[in-house]
Formats: structure tokens, sequence, C-alpha cells
């Protein structure tokens, strides 16, 4: 008796199956964000997201699904508390050489957009 029904309770329900994404099923768009006032850790965390395609209902880990993203007025980014006076960090290979610079020397110079890309970069995935 317990037999007829197993059997009977796999032929009702329709197979689930995992969709995988190939390279055809892939769409790339342009997304252009105003970083004007955005706190800087909130707009990483979504640029970071765009970028790996967890957005998508089709999100496949293993395929590049993420979008293409802009992000446009990234001096004028808002930072809480006392973070425009934290520094960055680097090493130049050489001994003694640790450097660093303020995020707020970093905004006023020549690539202000530099703070955003690092704070995606540690956003992401390694």
């Amino acid at each position: 008796w317990t037999s007829v029904l197993r059997r009977h309770d796999k032929q009702d329900r329709p197979a689930m199956k995992t969709f995988s994404a190939t390279p055809a099923d892939i769409d790339k768009k342009w997304i252009i964000i105003d970083a004007e006032g955005v706190v800087l850790g909130r707009l990483a965390s979504i640029i970071a997201m765009r970028l790996r395609g967890k957005h998508k209902a089709t999100f496949t880990p293993h395929m590049d699904m993420g979008d293409n993203v802009i992000v446009v007025n990234a001096d004028k980014i808002q930072m809480t508390g006392k973070k425009r006076e934290e520094p960055f960090y680097w090493h130049t290979g050489h001994p003694g050489g640790i450097k660093s610079r303020t995020k707020q020397e970093i905004l006023e110079g020549k690539h202000p957009e530099r703070v955003v890309y690092q704070a995606v970069k540690r956003e992401k995935e390694k």
C-alpha cells in the first residue's frame, strides 16, 4: 500500500529544476549612480551587489552577471562621524615605505573616485 502511494505521489508533482545561466542569458546594463549626499558605505554595498548581479532573479554564482556601474559626483559623498579624517594606508614596497592620506585629502585631490573605488573593492567578496 505504501509503495502505491509513493509511486502515485511522484507522478503528480512537476519536476523542479535549478536554473543555471549561460552566457546567452546574461543581459548587462549600464547604471549611472549620483553619489551626491549618499553615505559611502551604503553606496558601496549597493554598487557591489549590482556589480556581482545578486539583484537579478537569474543570479548564478559562477557567471559574471553584474551590470556596469558609473558613479558621478564622487567628490560630494557623505561620511558619518570622523571618517573623513581616517587615513588610507599603503606600502611602496621599500623599507620604511608606509604612506597614508586622509579620505578628505583624497576627495579634495585629483582623483576623488578612488575613495568610492576602495570602498567597493573592500565590500566585494574575494
